[in-house]
């Protein structure tokens, strides 16, 4: 490895420009984007700017007065019209912290965070809809915007979970029935759906389906900001430490971190080390500063690579990802100039508006067919700036697309730091495995994205590296929908089937590229309507065919039959809109959670599928990654909870991926659904109570009921940016099993059960070697001193393929009693005797069954008490029965004597 490539590495490690940054004690560049959907209101603008400058003093006081919000940036729609508003630089909805945008069906105008990633790494985004910050109403639902912007901030940037449970919303503690909660002085009361005081379950004696915790609306106690932000009348307002965290609550914090959320914020997020150095500020911080700023339409110049090394097949790809741009990416009212470079740079078309498909036309026979000489990458770059400068005499928020195949035969240096502080968006192509590593650099710096396509023609990275470039604005009707991108090498057929689901139709292209001649090209739609050549477009420069359906497609199987009688590459490539303007449709997004590594951090692959965000569950997903230097690879992502999955059924499917190879690789994602098993889902995850007891009486919030729906036959491709891995050490690392987050234990008469997901040989790969399970009474004992609590008898148990539901019971060789509750914790080990993080740990107690069912009084029900009483009451009903008996008896015996004289 070299020293420029040790340099740049370690610069993409380290930084990320474009990102959020701590600027001494003050954040900075922090986007908040409103979405395209949203009509124009000004005062949304005031609204934010309130929120973010008194959430600063809150940030200030909750984190020792170490951090605050020194600058933000509000992005507004395009369509929304002030002389006020400053052009945007790299600002985009799609990279944007906080999204302004309509409600999530799932959550209405409930503020929530998207997150899915490991404990301490940063999240998506955090979402709040115009009516959050508008309707003051709210308030005394969601409680003050401004402590609902710290608690979400700590999921966005700190990585820290939730401290309550939706799902196991109480648990048992030292003989008590608790809400999860922190801290456990909060005080409320247990209330059914028809606010009345709810029942225990005969069976578990915790309190019975649709129970709900609600605080006391009034009170003076501690309060966690990430269990209830709403709550007003609390003493103080900060993170929990470890000696206020409550281990024993089955919430998201102690089963994704297993520990206190101050803990994870100073010791594994991306802040530890500069939390550590900063001193507080004594003084209440400055407010933040705020830019208001607007992209416009995309202002876009495509410089592409003609030196020597594109010449055959490469020049030629590159003309056909390039027609497809033009022909069916790019919108409507932007601008696009093309610049060629070699030993010399040339414009072959200055800035042009695409106001009709005659100018599409126009600047797709423009674009470049022959190659040679040498690779002048400075040359390119400076005259696509300049290209850019001749509509308003400056480049900010306009866009490059740089393609190039080879390492620069210029000085690269001598070019590259202007660019990236010329305030232009710059997408860089990385054609084969030789491209410049400066290229990852551009593209970081300024915002743009990093692609890489390898010369295996079938695997069509190159035209769906294109197809990505795009700069959504929040309106999803609006942006292009890859539904489906194939290839093949063949001398005889090429057939197959595109679903075009309800939600797409509008604007739908079938693309279809050959290498040597043409084939035979048939279509034909659900209704058995045929589309021949004589119907589609001929690029024969380009060996490109082209099918634009008039209309809107009709929804259902288009079926493709492609015949060529020589052996040639065939790819087709299938994209399409919303069908109405009201529907967006179903789209796939997907990312690495790191895109520079040395290999030392598990790699995960994420996918998320969604509808107007709400999750498609139980699709088939697959995610290909080539690398430059070595045959591709496949990995079914899975939406199961377990590995590197944060959420069961969350849309979001994630896997780890392990067999990483030095170098570049590409990342593409495929989507389908043609088993009828996908469904939407609206179930959400609150973290606002249900409602507050007043003066005795309940005030109960609004609530949305969870729903699920069908989703029909689809298919979707998405392609991600690419990502390096360039190894500290000679060989790739070995990783353990992965944790195990979703362990549940239930004690069955003397016997013990145990469920959780498999684990890997390596993370969520393969198979796992071995179990060791503990137990013990006392559960910090478990949690810190694993290796010395209660060993389980495991020699029976052979792990199960990671993914699948391992599910075992065990004698733990004495009697449970009546009230006793165990913890339990596992391990896994490898065949290089590698072994796991300590599972979640799980909980189980064990209760004689209620033959009738108690009402719960108050909050904090004692078990003991509980269990007293009810052998009290089977002793009451026994003596009353042995009464009974006597005195039925009693009764028959004078007839008895009557009946012997």
């Amino acid at each position: 490895m070299d020293s420029r490539t040790v340099l740049v590495l370690l610069w993409m490690l380290l930084s990320s420009s474009t990102g959020i940054k701590l600027d001494g004690n003050g954040y900075v560049d922090v986007t908040i984007a409103i979405s395209s959907r949203v009509p124009q209101d000004n005062t949304l603008i005031d609204k934010i700017k309130d929120m973010v400058t008194e959430g600063s003093i809150y940030l200030h006081q909750a984190l020792d007065k170490k951090v605050y919000f020194k600058e933000a940036t509000i992005l507004v729609p395009p369509h929304w019209n002030s002389t006020d508003f400053t052009k945007a630089r790299a600002e985009s909805y799609e990279k944007a912290n906080i999204r302004i945008d309509n409600a999530n069906p799932a959550y209405g105008d409930e503020p929530y965070t998207l997150q899915y990633d490991e404990c301490g790494a940063e999240a998506q985004f955090i979402h709040f809809t115009p009516n959050f910050l508008r309707d003051d109403t709210l308030i005394k639902t969601y409680g003050s915007r401004a402590k609902v912007l710290v608690h979400e901030w700590a999921h966005l940037r700190w990585g820290v979970y939730d401290e309550h449970s939706e799902t196991n919303p109480f648990y048992y503690s030292n003989g008590r029935i608790e809400a999860t909660r922190c801290s456990k002085n909060i005080e409320g009361q247990f209330y059914d759906e028809s606010h009345q005081p709810c029942h225990t379950d005969p069976q578990t004696l915790l309190p019975t389906k649709g129970c709900k915790f609600f605080p006391n609306k009034y009170q003076n106690t501690d309060s966690s900001i990430m269990f209830l932000p709403s709550l007003d009348s609390v003493s103080t307002f900060s993170f929990c430490r470890e000696n206020e965290h409550n281990y024993e609550a089955p919430n998201l914090q102690n089963k994704k971190c297993g520990k206190a959320t101050r803990t994870v914020i100073f010791e594994d997020s991306v802040d530890k080390d500069a939390l550590h150095s900063l001193k507080p500020l004594l003084s209440s911080p400055p407010a933040p500063t705020f830019k208001v700023v607007q992209r416009m339409h995309r202002v876009v110049c495509l410089v592409l690579d003609v030196s020597g090394s594109m010449t055959g097949s490469r020049i030629l790809r590159q003309q056909q990802a390039a027609t497809h741009f033009l022909q069916t990416i790019i919108e409507d009212q932007a601008s696009v100039g093309i610049v060629t470079f070699s030993d010399n740079a040339n414009t072959l078309s200055p800035l042009t508006t695409i106001d009709s498909e005659s100018t599409r036309e126009k600047l797709i026979k423009l674009l470049p067919k022959v190659a040679g000489g040498g690779t002048y990458i400075c040359k390119g770059l400076n005259l696509g700036l300049q290209v850019l400068k001749n509509d308003n005499g400056n480049v900010i928020g306009d866009e490059i697309t740089f393609l190039t195949d080879g390492e620069a035969s210029d000085n690269i240096n001598s070019c590259v730091p202007n660019a990236t502080e010329s305030g232009a968006i710059i997408h860089t192509i990385a054609l084969g495995n030789k491209a410049d590593k400066a290229l990852r650099e551009m593209a970081d710096k300024t915002g743009g994205k990093f692609i890489t396509a390898s010369d295996d023609i079938l695997s069509n990275q190159l035209l769906n590296g294109f197809s990505s470039l795009t700069i959504p604005t929040g309106d999803q009707t609006k942006d292009p929908v890859q539904i489906d991108s194939e290839g093949i090498k063949t001398s005889d057929w090429f057939n197959g089937t595109i679903s075009v689901d309800q939600t797409i139709g509008s604007k739908t292209s079938f693309t279809i590229t050959y290498e040597i001649s043409l084939p035979d090209i048939s279509i034909q739609s659900p209704n058995g309507s045929t589309y021949y050549q004589m119907h589609m477009r001929h690029d024969e420069p380009a060996k490109t065919v082209n099918l634009k359906v008039p209309g809107t497609a009709q929804p259902g199987d288009w079926k493709y039959s492609i015949q060529t009688t020589i052996s040639q590459s065939l790819t087709i490539t299938a994209t399409s809109q919303a069908a109405s303007a009201d529907v967006p449709p179903i789209i796939v997004k997907t990312r690495m959670n790191q895109q520079f590594s040395d290999g030392t951090k598990p790699l995960i692959v994420f996918a998320e599928v969604s509808q107007n965000y709400r999750p498609v569950i139980n699709a088939e997903v697959w995610a290909t990654l080539e690398s430059d230097s070595g045959p591709a690879q496949t990995l079914q992502l899975l939406d199961n909870g377990a590995g590197a999955d944060a959420f069961q059924n969350d849309g979001m499917y994630s896997r780890y991926f392990t067999k990483f190879k030095n170098g570049r690789s590409s990342l593409k994602v495929r989507v389908k659904n043609q088993d009828g098993q996908a469904r939407f889902t609206l179930e959400k995850k609150s973290c606002f109570p249900p409602g507050y007891v007043v003066n005795g009486v309940v005030e109960l919030n609004t609530t949305k009921p969870p729903v699920s729906e069908e989703v029909g036959n689809f298919t979707r491709t998405a392609t991600g940016e690419s990502f390096e891995v360039v190894f500290t050490g000679t060989t790739p690392p070995n990783f353990p099993p992965n944790k195990i987050t979703d362990l549940s234990a239930e004690i069955q008469e003397d016997s013990v059960l145990l469920n959780w997901t498999a684990p890997g040989e390596d993370l969520d790969q393969g198979t796992a070697k071995s179990y060791e399970i503990r137990w013990s009474y006392d559960l910090q004992m478990l949690r810190e001193n694993f290796s010395n609590a209660h060993v389980v008898n495991t020699s029976a148990v052979l792990p199960l393929e990671a993914g699948s539901a391992e599910q075992h019971s065990f004698n733990l060789s004495f009697t449970i009693q009546n009230g006793t509750t165990l913890f339990f914790a596992v391990q896994s080990e490898d065949k290089q005797n590698a072994k796991s993080e300590t599972s979640n740990i799980a909980q189980a107690s064990k209760i004689l069954p209620d033959p009738t069912p108690s009402a719960i009084s108050n909050q904090g029900l004692n078990l003991t008490v509980l269990v007293i009483s009810l052998c009290v009451g089977h002793m009451v009903i026994c003596f009353a029965f042995a009464v009974i008996i006597w005195l039925v008896r009693r009764r028959k015996r004078p007839g008895q004597s009557d009946a012997n004289k």
